[in-house]
C-alpha cells in the first residue's frame, strides 16, 4: 500500500502563496491549504505550529525575493530608498501578502536581510548608535503602512474601483461650500488615492529621511 505523500516546507509555502493570491488572511485557513494539497491539517502542523507562523513564513519569502540580487549602492538615503522601492515592487506583485506582512510581520531569513540592510545604511548616516533602533522602527512602520495601503487598493475589482471613484466625485464635487468651505475650494484639484502613488510613496519616504538627516550631529 502506498503511503501518503510527504509535502516539503517549500511546496507547502508555494501552495499557500498561490491560495493567497485570490484570498485574504482572514479567509485563508490551514484546512483549506491542506485540502489544496490533498492531505489533512495535522500533517501541516509538523511544519508550522499555527496559521500565523505559516503566514509569516509566506511573507518572508517575499522579503527573500526582494533581497535576491540586491547590491547596496550610494549613500545611506539612496540605499534606504532603493530598498523601499524594491519592497514596494515585490509586494505589488503579491498584494495579499503585503497586508499579511503589515499585520503579522516576519521572522525568517528574508526579514533578517532587510533589517540588516536598513541598519547598515543607518549606521553609515552618522547617527549615534543609540538613536538608530528608534529611527529604524519608524522607517519600517512607515514602509509597512504605505505598502499595505497600496496593496489594498490594487486588490479591488474594476467594478469596486468605479464605485469608489463615483463616491469620491460625489463626496468632493458635491460638498456643501458653507459646511465644507475648504473642501469646496480645493475640490477641482483633489485627486483620489490611486493617483500617482509611486511619487507619493517616494515623497513621503524622502520627508522621513530628511527628518532623520536633520538629527545627525
Amino acid at each position: 500500500m502506498t503511503g501518503r505523500r510527504r509535502w516539503s516546507t517549500e511546496e507547502i509555502l508555494d501552495t499557500a502563496a498561490e491560495l493567497l493570491r485570490t484570498s485574504d488572511a482572514e479567509s485563508f485557513s490551514v484546512r483549506k491549504l491542506a485540502a489544496a494539497l490533498g492531505t489533512d491539517s495535522s500533517s501541516l502542523y509538523r511544519h508550522f505550529r499555527n496559521k500565523t507562523e505559516l503566514l509569516r513564513a509566506v511573507a518572508d519569502r517575499v522579503l527573500l525575493a526582494t533581497m535576491d540580487g540586491y547590491h547596496p549602492e550610494g549613500d545611506w538615503k539612496q540605499r534606504v530608498t532603493a530598498l523601499a522601492l524594491r519592497l514596494r515592487e515585490t509586494f505589488g506583485e503579491q498584494p495579499q501578502l503585503a497586508a499579511i506582512w503589515g499585520r503579522y510581520g516576519s521572522g525568517g531569513t528574508g526579514s533578517r536581510l532587510v533589517m540588516e540592510e536598513l541598519l547598515q545604511a543607518l549606521r553609515t548616516s552618522g547617527l549615534p548608535d543609540q538613536e538608530i533602533p528608534a529611527r529604524y522602527h519608524r522607517i519600517v512602520i512607515l514602509l509597512a503602512a504605505l505598502i499595505a495601503s497600496e496593496a489594498g487598493i490594487s486588490t479591488i475589482t474594476p467594478e469596486e474601483y468605479e464605485q469608489g471613484m463615483e463616491q469620491f466625485r460625489v463626496a468632493v464635487l458635491g460638498a456643501d461650500p458653507e459646511r465644507f468651505p475648504a473642501l469646496a475650494h480645493f475640490a477641482r484639484d483633489i485627486r483620489p488615492l490611486g493617483a500617482d502613488r509611486r511619487a507619493a510613496f517616494k515623497e513621503i519616504l524622502a520627508a522621513q529621511l530628511a527628518h532623520i538627516e536633520a538629527q545627525i550631529p
